[in-house]
């Protein structure tokens, strides 16, 4: 077994109320390598031996979990044997360490007795394993014990590991309060990242989301009050996409469409991405032709855009109807509505076609020989 642990640097550790944030984010990117992924106070463990082979072997797996970039600037990194070794590298900024060199301060079980251990004389691992083990229990308990034999390999290390949510729904606090609608993308963007993440690990695409803001309560002027966001008057803007999609470029021109016709009442807080409809993708064959590769955004992604910029009710879509009269041969409604909203949209309109028809026939209905000229 291999682990590698990770942690936020000492800028992102310097706010508290984003480390809960940062630590999800982190752990989401992490899933990509391995589904072993496990939170150990403020720190991150994965164990990867069982996606070496996918990624070409094991020295290939760290080189790219160290390279390759995260959703924050900077993430301190170690690996050991077994977890603890790994966490207490990191936590003791001695990535070639041995096991038996490192400080006790790294081994976040035993700083409650590190004065004790220091007046016995042992500063490092090596030395609190050479001591007594009836001892260490009877004087610091079985903990410290236990702890020592994970850190060896002499005890399996079990770990509640890190789940995705079924839906997506996360939060961000803005640095700095917005005055305007359009501004508020630039939070939004660090919420498509992680929303992007989420979908290429449950393997779905998105077609419906909701972008939420919480405005300062002693400014707003907004009407109603939402209770889960601390008293502050809330807005929301729904977006919605007729094909399933992991493309955030396009999802944030959607949104950069949207906000510009969107007037903030007081400062944004606070701002929430949460998921409203998802569905699952379909694998999708791409030929290695260079002439049968795809340029440019599809026709929905073009239609959704003048929606977005024009409204919805300016770029029609025309479904035919099985109706004699020209004039009620077609049904127009939004480029972006789902499949089945056309159809039921479709299914309304013959329904009220038929009723109009039958009004315009007489209360006789078609018994009605007043009828049988029309």
């Amino acid at each position: 077994m291999h682990w590698i642990a990770l942690q936020p640097g000492p800028e992102a550790q310097d706010q508290p109320d984003a480390l809960v944030d940062t630590h999800t984010a982190l752990a989401w990117w992490a899933l990509q390598f391995t589904p072993l992924v496990a939170r150990v106070d403020n720190a991150l463990v994965l164990e990867i031996s069982g996606s070496e082979r996918l990624y070409g072997g094991r020295a290939a797996l760290v080189r790219r979990i160290y390279k390759q970039k995260k959703p924050l600037d900077h993430v301190e990194c170690a690996q050991g044997a077994t977890s603890l070794i790994a966490l207490g590298r990191l936590l003791s900024r001695s990535p070639q360490t041995l096991a038996d060199d490192l400080p006790l301060s790294a081994l976040v079980v035993a700083r409650p007795h590190l004065p004790t251990l220091v007046r016995l004389g042992c500063t490092t691992w090596g030395q609190l394993r050479a001591l007594p083990r009836g001892g260490l229990v009877r004087r610091f308990g079985a903990e410290l014990v236990d702890a020592l034999d994970r850190a060896y390999g002499a005890a399996p290390e079990v770990y509640p590991w890190v789940a995705l949510p079924e839906v997506f729904d996360a939060p961000l606090e803005l640095l700095a309060s917005v005055e305007s609608a359009p501004a508020m993308l630039f939070g939004a963007r660090r919420l498509l990242a992680q929303l992007r993440m989420w979908l290429q690990l449950r393997q779905r695409g998105v077609l419906a989301l909701e972008l939420l803001w919480e405005l300062d309560a002693r400014r707003s002027n907004a009407l109603h009050v939402d209770a889960h966001h601390h008293g502050g008057s809330v807005g929301q803007l729904v977006l919605r996409t007729a094909e399933p999609t992991q493309d955030m470029q396009h999802l944030q021109r959607l949104l950069a469409e949207r906000l510009e016709r969107v007037t903030l009442p007081a400062p944004v807080l606070h701002l929430r991405l949460r998921t409203l409809q998802t569905q699952a993708l379909a694998g999708e064959s791409l030929s290695l032709l260079p002439e049968d590769a795809r340029k440019g955004d599809s026709l929905h992604q073009l239609l959704e855009r003048l929606a977005a910029r024009l409204g919805a009710q300016q770029v029609l879509h025309a479904t035919l109807m099985a109706d004699h009269r020209p004039e009620r041969m077609q049904h127009w409604h939004p480029a972006t509505d789902s499949p089945a909203s056309r159809a039921e949209n479709g299914l309304q309109s013959a329904i009220k076609s038929v009723a109009a028809r039958a009004r315009s026939i007489g209360p006789g209905g078609l018994n009605d020989p007043k009828s049988w000229g029309e």
